[in-house]
């Protein structure tokens, strides 16, 4: 009876830890915020249902994606499985040999129709690394409430540098992307030659210029949650943030808030998968990829935040947010009557010139 015993508490004891050596983490590095949210509701909470054994760390240090990855890789200590990241900084990743290249359609789903994944993403494939999420744009909004304005609101992007009629603080992002792009545009430079004149030393120059006119009026920001919070409490009047921060502060929390479309800057975010996981860790990351950017969990992620689908095929699937019940579409960046007049980010410019020009521009900002 006792031998019994035993052999039964042994057997118990190694299907325990033939259990335990299932399970799985995996470190999933994004944004925080709304963003972070829509994505465990869409898909990272669905697919835990469905994959008990598999459990997801958070880490919100996806800006800071490119170095931290690098300095990884230095190490030679990979403790990140998936990472989000924006278009530029996926192909500089990519370049660098820190992000696996994919075949979207050996481990992607396709379109509901069989349309294979390559086709349904299209143009967003902009890097051999990418496997792309959304569209979204970084947007300037501004507060209707202003007494100083009299009246007046921004009609068009170079409100931003108009310090006369639009006095207060403003709230920019503390990097050179977008901004650069905007002060050229606002010193004059028409919009197919921005990047032509920023790859050029005089024009880097002109760009800090212009906004050394509003440099004593801005509060400059390194996580979105900032600016949403200086807006909601009057601290800044106008400034920009990702389209689908503002859409929040505005539906979600009511504030006198309005976003200025104009000159709205496209771009791509997405995943990449670090080079040189572990191969238990891979697979269960790609059969992950192949369920989280499938047609109906990219188009689920609309019904959270006001980010458009990567996958041609979710457009016609995106319906009513989850909780507000208000229609989703009018609150893209891609609607017609928000892409009037769209800047298009240049994903090659700033993989090839981001090092550079971010240390120009630090330098500008110290003094």
């Amino acid at each position: 009876m006792r031998r019994l015993s035993k052999l039964v508490a042994t057997a118990f004891i190694g299907l325990f830890f033939a259990s335990s050596a299932s399970a799985i983490d995996l470190t999933v590095v994004s944004w925080g915020g709304a963003y972070s949210a829509s994505q465990i509701k869409a898909y990272h909470e669905p697919w835990m249902e469905m994959n008990p054994d598999v459990t997801f760390i958070y880490d919100e240090s996806a800006p800071e994606g490119v170095a931290k990855l690098r300095a990884m890789s230095e190490a030679g200590n990979l403790t990140w499985d998936l990472v989000d990241a924006i278009a530029a900084d996926v192909i500089r990743l990519c370049d660098e040999g820190l992000a696996e290249v994919v075949d979207v359609d050996e481990i992607l789903a396709p379109a509901p129709d069989g349309t294979p994944a390559s086709e349904d993403f299209g143009d967003l494939l902009v890097s051999d690394c990418l496997i792309p999420q959304i569209v979204y744009s970084t947007v300037v909004a501004y507060r209707n409430d202003v007494n100083e304005w009299e009246g007046r609101l921004p009609e068009d992007i170079c409100a931003l540098f108009d310090l006369e009629n639009f006095p207060g603080k403003r709230g920019l992002e503390k990097r050179p992307i977008n901004n650069m792009e905007w002060a050229l545009l606002c010193a004059g430079v028409p919009k197919d030659e921005v990047y032509e004149v920023l790859a050029t030393d005089e024009g880097q120059q002109m760009a800090l210029e212009k906004l050394g006119t509003i440099k004593d009026e801005t509060i400059w920001w390194s996580s979105a949650a900032e600016p949403r919070q200086q807006m909601a409490d009057g601290e800044i009047k106008i400034g920009s943030s990702y389209n689908g921060r503002w859409f929040d502060l505005i539906n979600v929390d009511g504030a006198p808030v309005e976003i200025l479309w104009d000159a709205q800057v496209f771009d791509i975010d997405g995943w990449i998968i670090p080079t040189g996981l572990p191969a238990e860790r891979r697979e269960a990351v790609i059969e992950f990829l192949h369920f989280a950017t499938d047609t109906q969990r990219l188009a689920d992620q609309a019904k959270f935040i006001s980010y458009g689908p990567a996958r041609m095929s979710s457009a016609p699937l995106v319906g009513m947010h989850a909780e507000l019940g208000i229609e989703m579409g009018p609150h893209l960046p891609t609607d017609p009557n928000n892409s009037k007049n769209v800047f298009v980010y240049n994903f090659d410019f700033w993989a090839d010139y981001r090092d550079d020009i971010d240390v120009k521009f630090q330098a500008w900002l110290a003094n």
